[in-house]
C-alpha cells in the first residue's frame, strides 16, 4: 500500500477559493447526459421539459465575425465542435452563464464528426500559454476572466483554426449526484496514490468502484504524481470513459427513473448558447444512439512541457510546431484520424 506522499512545496498550500482543480468529467458528461435524453428515446414534451430548465448564454459567440476562422464547406460543415467550460462558482447574480471575471480551470472540446460515427474529446490544460485576443500573452483560462464567455471561445477558435457551434459552462456542485445517480463507476486505475483531497483514501492500482466523492477526488488529484496536471488529465479522460460506459449502457438506457436522476442532477448546473434547440438536441441524441464509449477517443492538445513565463508564472508550452496539423483535422473533419497519436505530455 503507497504511503501518503507530500505535496511538492509550491502545491503545499490549499487551492485558494475560486481555484479549485480541474473536474473535466462533469463539463463532458454533462453534455452527454443531455444528449443521452433523446437516445433513450424519452418523449418530446419531456425533452422539452428538461430543456427548458437548463440555464441559456445570452451572448456566447464574438461579435466580430471576421475575427473568426472560415466556416467549414461541404461535409465537413456538418461537424460539430462543442466548447466546454467547468467553474467552480457561479457569478454574484447565481447565475451559472454570468462568470465574467473568473478562470475556466477546465477547457474541454468535444468534436462530433459529420457522420456521427465518433466523438473525440480533446482538454486543453487551464496554463497553456498563449496570446489572448487584446490582452497579449496569458494563460488560456484568463481569456474567461477578462471577456466572458465571448473571448473564451475566440481563443479556442485561435488554437483549432476551426469555429465553435456551441458553448456549456458548468459547475461542479452537481457532480457527485450524477456520478450517484449511476451507481457509482468502475475504474482500472493505473497509478496508486494516497488522496490529498479525501484524507485517509487510498486508491490502489487496479479495477475499483468509486461513489461520488471518491470519483470527484480521483479526478481532482494531482499532488502525487511526478507530472501532476498531466496525469490527472490522464485520470480525468479515464474517469470520462468509466462514466461514458456507464450511461450508455442498455440496462441504463432502458431505465426511465435512472435516466430522470442523471438529469435532474445535471440541469441545475449547467448553462449552453441560446442557439442549440431542443430539435438540435433530439435529432443529435438519434444520430448519436449507435456510438458507444469504445468510440469516444481523449486526447489532449499538443503540448512541449512546462515552463516559466517572462513575469514568472508556471506555465504549460504548447507545440506550436504540432498545432498545423491539429487545425487541419478540424477544419477537414477527420479529427478522428488524429487524435489517436496525441497524448498529454509531461
Amino acid at each position: 500500500m503507497p504511503t501518503e506522499q507530500s505535496a511538492p512545496a509550491r502545491h503545499r498550500a490549499a487551492p485558494a477559493p475560486g481555484r479549485k482543480a480541474w473536474r473535466i468529467v462533469f463539463v463532458v458528461f454533462s453534455l452527454f447526459a443531455v444528449i443521452v435524453i433523446g437516445v433513450a428515446g424519452m418523449t418530446f414534451w419531456n425533452l422539452t421539459s428538461s430543456f427548458n430548465a437548463v440555464e441559456r448564454i445570452p451572448e456566447a459567440f464574438p461579435d466580430d465575425d471576421a475575427a473568426r476562422p472560415p466556416a467549414s464547406t461541404g461535409e465537413a460543415a456538418t461537424a460539430l465542435n462543442f466548447l466546454l467550460l467547468g467553474s467552480d462558482t457561479r457569478g454574484s447574480t447565481g447565475s451559472i452563464a454570468d462568470i465574467s471575471g473568473q478562470r475556466s480551470d477546465t477547457i474541454v472540446i468535444v468534436h462530433i464528426p459529420a457522420d456521427r460515427s465518433t466523438l473525440s474529446v480533446m482538454s486543453i490544460p487551464r496554463d497553456s500559454w498563449l496570446e489572448i485576443p487584446g490582452h497579449g500573452e496569458a494563460k488560456i483560462n484568463a481569456a474567461l476572466s477578462y471577456g466572458g464567455v465571448p473571448l473564451a471561445v475566440q481563443a479556442v477558435e485561435g488554437l483549432i483554426g476551426a469555429r465553435i457551434d456551441h458553448v456549456a459552462v458548468v459547475d461542479f456542485a452537481g457532480f457527485k449526484a450524477v456520478t450517484d445517480a449511476l451507481g457509482g463507476v468502475t475504474i482500472d486505475n493505473p497509478i496508486a496514490f494516497d488522496s490529498y483531497h479525501l484524507k485517509g483514501r487510498v486508491f490502489p492500482a487496479g479495477t475499483q468502484h468509486l461513489d461520488g466523492t471518491e470519483a470527484l477526488a480521483f479526478a481532482r488529484e494531482r499532488y502525487a504524481f511526478a507530472d501532476g496536471d498531466f496525469q490527472r488529465v490522464r485520470n480525468q479522460q479515464l474517469l470520462i470513459g468509466a462514466l461514458l460506459s456507464g450511461l450508455m449502457q442498455k440496462s441504463t438506457l432502458a431505465d426511465p427513473v435512472k435516466v430522470g436522476a442523471v438529469i435532474g442532477a445535471v440541469t441545475p448546473h449547467l448553462a449552453i448558447d441560446n442557439t442549440l434547440t431542443t430539435t438540435d438536441l433530439a435529432t443529435l441524441g438519434v444520430q448519436l444512439r449507435d456510438v458507444r464509449s469504445s468510440d469516444v477517443t481523449f486526447f489532449t492538445i499538443p503540448t512541449s512541457g512546462t515552463g516559466t513565463s517572462g513575469d514568472g508564472q508556471s506555465i504549460v508550452n504548447l507545440d506550436w510546431a504540432a498545432l498545423p496539423a491539429l487545425q487541419a483535422a478540424y477544419q477537414s473533419d477527420s479529427v478522428a484520424a488524429v487524435a489517436p497519436t496525441l497524448q498529454a505530455a509531461g
